[in-house]
C-alpha cells in the first residue's frame, strides 16, 4: 500500500495490547521531556479493548491531559457521547488519574461553544502526543463528514482555526471537531480500524483522489510520514 504505514495483527487483542503500549510509550517520552502529554481519542465501539489496556499503562498520568477528537454535540449522560465512552472505558485504573478535557459544553450548539473550546484545546500543551483516529463506512474521520457544511474548512491544512462545528446527514447529531491541522501536528498520528468492512473502505480511499467523497483522504494526502494505521479482522 502507498501512502500508509500498514500493520496487521492476527486478532484485535494483540491489537489493543501493542497500540495501547505504543501510546503509552509516547506519553512517557514527552513526559520525560518535562511537559504535559495530551492525547486525542475517537469513539464508537472500536477502540474500547484498546482503552482497557491502556487505562492499565504504568506512566504518571497525572501529567497527562486527555481530549476527543470530536464529539457528539449531546451531554456526557448520553449514550452516544464520546465523553461518556471515555469515562467509562479509559478513565479508570491507573488512567483515572489523567485529565479530560471535554469538547462538549453547555452551550446550546456546538457554532455557539467554538471559542470556547478552542481555547481549552489551545491551552493544551504545545502539540498533541499522540491523536488516535477513528474511520467510518463512509471514509470520515473525525467528524469530517461527506458533505459536511464546514467540511472545506475542517480539512484545509492551512486553516488556523483549531475546532469546527460540523453538520452533516450522516452524522446524526451535531458535531464539534479539531481540525486537520492540529491532527497532522500530532507527534504520533495513528488510524485504529478493525472488520474486513473497514479495510475495503480503506482500500477504496486509497485508489481514488478527492477528499470531499472520502475525507480520511485529506489526512493520508496531507500527513507529514507516511500515515500509521493499525488493523485486525
Amino acid at each position: 500500500m502507498t501512502d500508509i504505514a500498514f500493520r496487521a495483527f492476527h486478532d484485535r487483542d494483540a491489537l489493543a495490547l501493542t497500540l495501547a503500549a505504543e501510546v503509552a510509550e509516547a506519553l512517557r517520552a514527552d513526559i520525560a521531556d518535562g511537559g504535559e502529554a495530551t492525547l486525542a481519542v475517537s469513539g464508537g465501539s472500536t477502540p474500547k479493548k484498546f482503552f482497557h489496556a491502556l487505562s492499565k499503562a504504568e506512566l504518571d498520568w497525572e501529567s497527562v491531559a486527555i481530549t476527543l477528537v470530536d464529539e457528539r454535540w449531546v451531554p456526557d449522560t448520553d449514550e452516544r457521547s464520546n465523553a461518556r465512552l471515555v469515562n467509562e472505558h479509559l478513565l479508570w485504573n491507573e488512567a483515572a488519574r489523567a485529565r479530560f478535557v471535554p469538547l462538549f459544553t453547555d452551550a446550546t450548539s456546538p457554532e455557539g461553544a467554538l471559542p470556547d473550546v478552542q481555547q481549552r484545546v489551545a491551552d493544551l500543551a504545545g502539540p498533541l502526543t499522540v491523536a488516535v483516529l477513528g474511520m467510518g463506512e463512509d471514509g470520515h474521520t473525525a467528524s469530517f463528514f461527506p458533505g459536511g457544511d464546514r467540511l472545506d474548512d475542517a480539512i484545509d491544512p492551512t486553516g488556523k482555526a483549531l475546532v469546527m462545528s460540523m453538520r452533516a446527514p450522516a452524522a446524526i447529531e451535531p458535531r464539534i471537531t479539531l481540525t486537520l491541522p492540529v491532527l497532522l501536528a500530532a507527534k504520533k498520528l495513528v488510524l485504529h480500524i478493525e472488520g474486513e468492512t473497514k479495510k475495503t473502505v480503506l482500500d477504496a480511499a486509497l485508489a481514488g483522489e478527492d477528499p470531499r467523497d472520502m475525507p480520511i483522504r485529506a489526512v493520508i494526502q496531507n500527513a507529514p510520514a507516511p500515515l500509521d494505521v493499525v488493523w485486525a479482522p
